[in-house]
């Protein structure tokens, strides 16, 4: 009998750069300290140490985007291209940690190092590419198709400088430049091989080729470089890593030497600085002129740059021009790339020749419209003038486009000539303008709202005509929000309750949500959800206090109104309450109301003089209500400066009552809505945008409606609407709006807020007045109903609960199923071989 011989353990083999396991990480972090940072801990800053983490992490994002290129290359995945002026990702860092799924370990190596991970974390630039929702939503978009494993690139611009960083100072918003790039950016890799020219300007020259074909030679008066920046975008616990590629504009010559030795030294650089100014800024101020030929020269520069690489990986690929629309799937976000249809028009006819109907078939096969917008002031038009001297082969385009289109207008509408103007791309009311809305629409296959009403409103309003001849092209896609960031890496301590009663798959699977419904009325568990919610709370008071110097209750009601500061978003209705509840308070100071901390945030675009007005009142009544000795606890009021993602992950979890209060009609979806009801917050709000649908899904009980519909706004205003009358038979209104025109919040001065009263008084394009005394009752419903934390707490949870048809994995299962007929590729991952790269790790 033979005595088997015991084999001894074998040894846990790990890449410094792929491996998983706390020491690995602990080690390859150093490695990067002192071979990417050039640094040892004695002189290493804390972004140095943050710098060294990205790699680290980064190192293991390549091996999944390589292996993920790598395939989509074999099998010539069918791919969607999704083009958006914005990206407002948010920090990478924490959210790559959770989808790779090493967000503990990490955690654990960073500490053991005695390094705060937290203040890691929290030293990453964020990338301050968007301006709100737009730029929000189609970064939440990339983490679902990578999550889905849908192959996908993100197409946009790398601005050098974004939103601007917001400061407060006497109560006004300062524009302070965001420079987000100045100590790098880890997480991008530059393509330089992959550069492209853009054109602009000059002439154009038609032809005949050696086929006998007519053709156009385009002579342009300036060209400008396209430089990629690459960055991965990795999907939840998959190793599909796709890639959002940002377009940098260069000079194609950077120096002249030839003026340099003239003496001409500004000469010398003119170019580099002309061209570079393209990508300088997100969203230039366009009021004048100058500003509207940057904003132009911005999205021809990034759509040209895109659609120029999609024929790159075409080429690359061994795919014939004519299978263009096979291969990719282009949406369109808003009309800001609109020029995408005349732009791959003239590359297919102009550079691969072609012919007119083949090219058209492509296009149309090729693209797909969002709209996000029913503000006729927010659909893109161009100045004629200025677009035919910038693009004048562009517009030779569209006048073709227009003259087939309308010759179809005309046949299937033979007497409508009002509708045959209003379909028109080019509007020839007066000063003629190119309308890109137009344009998307007739050079796209599917045209979709992003909520069911906005979708309604789009066929009975902006696009009826359209509608009217082309039914069959729209569609709902009702947008959504990733719960990766949203809920499982802003909101861990909800995360893991959550997990501790319905396991982890709801990550991806978020209808499994409904779930918790089970234990709703489990008084422990309430319990348990009323201690989260407590104890995140208590976390942004040390916030606002470090922040803004204002020590708030955490047992007050959190009342959050955080977006853009628009009108129609009505952040001065909040204000009008806000008032009016003080005024209460003062009269009776026994009054049985629950205290309350209003929180706000949000941007002013620099140029929006009302807006900004706004933020003037909303930090002006804070001044008063905060220094009242009277109303000492009862109310408090906060505007937090600079809001972005890194901020919205604090105030989403904290939230009680989520304020969704535009004017009905209005907001095209919104997302901020969708964030708070899946952290558990409840809100108050119109019928307007996705609110209509969060109320049918978490239950009309759980939601607090008031205010106008859209179609009692559309009737006030056809019938005439007075605001001097609500004003004048309201005596509660009467007294808010007199007070503010009194200089009662703004020390005397009975000026500052003259604008805004008399805008209420004499025009209220959105209704406040109109909605002011239902909005005052629905806020005595809500504060009746927090004074009961069981009945609070159950409806807290059932909002959580029931929002699982609001992750933007829905949303994106529907795009790949009704307009991009895209599917799923998996991505393998060839295992480690310590015998070709080896670190030994016992």
């Amino acid at each position: 009998m033979t005595t088997a011989t015991p084999t001894a353990p074998q040894p846990l083999y790990e890449d410094d750069r792929t491996g998983l396991s706390v020491e690995t990480l602990k080690r390859a972090f150093m490695d990067n300290l002192f071979y990417i940072q050039g640094k040892f801990p004695r002189l290493a800053t804390q972004h140095d140490y943050y710098m060294a983490l990205a790699y680290t992490v980064r190192d293991r994002l390549l091996q999944r985007w390589i292996s993920t290129a790598e395939t989509y290359t074999t099998n010539k995945s069918r791919t969607v291209c999704y083009l958006s002026a914005e990206f407002l990702m948010g920090p990478h860092l924490g959210n790559n940690l959770i989808n790779l799924g090493i967000y503990d370990q990490v955690k654990q190596a960073i500490t053991e190092l005695g390094l705060d991970f937290d203040a890691l974390l929290y030293q990453e630039e964020e990338p301050g590419l968007g301006n709100g929702g737009l730029g929000r939503l189609a970064a939440c978009f990339l983490d679902s198709l990578a999550t889905l494993q849908i192959p996908a690139i993100g197409y946009g611009i790398r601005y050098e400088f974004g939103i601007f960083d917001q400061e407060i100072r006497d109560g006004w918003q300062v524009e302070i430049t965001d420079k987000w790039l100045r100590f790098g950016n880890p997480w991008e890799i530059a393509r330089p091989e992959w550069a492209v020219d853009v054109k602009l300007g000059g002439y154009t020259e038609p032809y005949t080729d050696e086929q006998g074909n007519y053709r156009v030679r385009w002579y342009p008066h300036q060209v400008i470089k396209g430089v990629p920046y690459d960055t991965p975008i990795l999907g939840y616990l998959v190793n599909t890593a796709n890639t959002l590629r940002l377009w940098k504009a260069e000079a194609p010559e950077s120096f002249d030497f030839a003026a340099f030795n003239r003496g001409d030294y500004y000469g010398a650089v003119d170019e580099k600085i002309v061209s570079e100014n393209v990508t300088k800024v997100l969203y230039p101020n366009d009021e004048p002129i100058q500003g509207k030929r940057l904003r132009l020269i911005q999205q021809i520069f990034f759509v040209s740059c895109s659609l120029q690489d999609m024929f790159r990986i075409l080429k690359g690929q061994g795919i014939p021009v004519t299978d263009f629309h096979k291969k990719f799937a282009i949406q369109l976000n808003d009309t800001h790339p609109a020029i995408a249809v005349a732009e791959l028009m003239r590359l297919l006819v102009d550079e691969h020749h072609l012919d007119w109907d083949t090219a058209w078939d492509i296009t149309t096969q090729s693209c797909a419209y969002t709209n996000h917008t029913l503000l006729p002031e927010a659909l893109e038009r161009w100045p004629l003038d200025m677009f035919a001297s910038l693009l004048p082969r562009h517009l030779e385009i569209i006048y073709e486009i227009n003259r087939r289109f309308l010759d179809l207008v005309r046949e299937r509408f033979p007497s409508d000539l009002g509708k045959v103007q209003r379909m028109s791309l080019i509007d020839e009311s007066g000063e003629r303008y190119v309308r890109m809305a137009n344009l998307a629409t007739v050079g796209s296959k599917a045209v979709n709202g992003v909520a069911a009403l906005h979708t309604e409103l789009l066929k009975q309003t902006v696009l009826k005509d359209f509608y009217d001849l082309w039914p069959e092209k729209f569609q709902n896609k009702t947008n959504g929000v990733t719960p990766r960031r949203w809920l499982l890496l802003s909101n861990l301590r909800l995360s893991r309750l959550i997990a501790s009663r319905i396991g982890k798959d709801w990550v991806t699977h978020y209808e499994q949500l409904r779930q918790l419904e089970a234990h709703v009325d489990d008084p422990q568990f309430r319990q348990e959800w009323r201690d989260c919610k407590r104890a995140i709370k208590a976390e942004l008071v040390d916030f606002i206090r470090e922040r803004t110097g204002v020590v708030v209750d955490p047992d007050s009601m959190f009342d959050v109104q955080i977006k853009r500061i628009h009108e129609y978003k009505r952040q001065h209705l909040q204000a009008l309450h806000i008032v009016a509840l003080y005024n209460r308070l003062k009269r009776d100071p026994s009054l049985d109301v629950p205290a309350r901390t209003f929180i706000f945030g949000g941007k002013a675009a620099p140029g929006y003089f009302m807006a900004k007005l706004i933020i003037k009142l909303i930090n002006s009544i804070a001044e008063v209500v905060n220094h009242d000795p009277d109303i000492q606890g009862r109310i408090q009021v906060v505007f937090l400066p600079d809001y972005n993602v890194k901020l919205a992950q604090r105030v989403f979890p904290a939230a009680d009552l989520s304020e969704q209060i535009s004017t009905a009609g209005k907001e095209a979806s919104g997302t901020g809505n969708m964030k708070f009801a899946m952290n558990g917050a409840l809100t108050i709000g119109t019928l307007d945008g996705a609110n209509i649908e969060i109320r049918e899904r978490v239950g009309a009980e759980n939601f607090f409606l008031f205010g106008l519909t859209a179609q009692e706004v559309m009737a006030l205003r056809a019938q005439g609407y007075r605001p001097w009358e609500y004003y004048n038979s309201n005596p509660v209104l009467k007294e808010v709006i007199d007070q503010i025109a009194s200089g009662m919040f703004s020390r005397g001065d009975t000026s500052l807020f003259r604008p805004l009263v008399d805008s209420l008084l004499n025009h209220d394009p959105y209704f406040l007045l109109a909605d002011f005394q239902s909005f005052l009752d629905c806020q005595d419903h809500v504060s009746e109903t927090y004074k009961d934390p069981e009945r609070w707490t159950r409806m807290s949870i059932l909002n959580t609960a029931r929002t699982g048809y609001f992750s933007s994995d829905r949303t994106i299962q529907e795009y790949c199923r009704d307009i991009w007929r895209v599917s799923p590729v998996p991505i393998e991952l060839k295992p480690y071989d310590h015998y070709q790269a080896g670190m030994r790790l016992t």
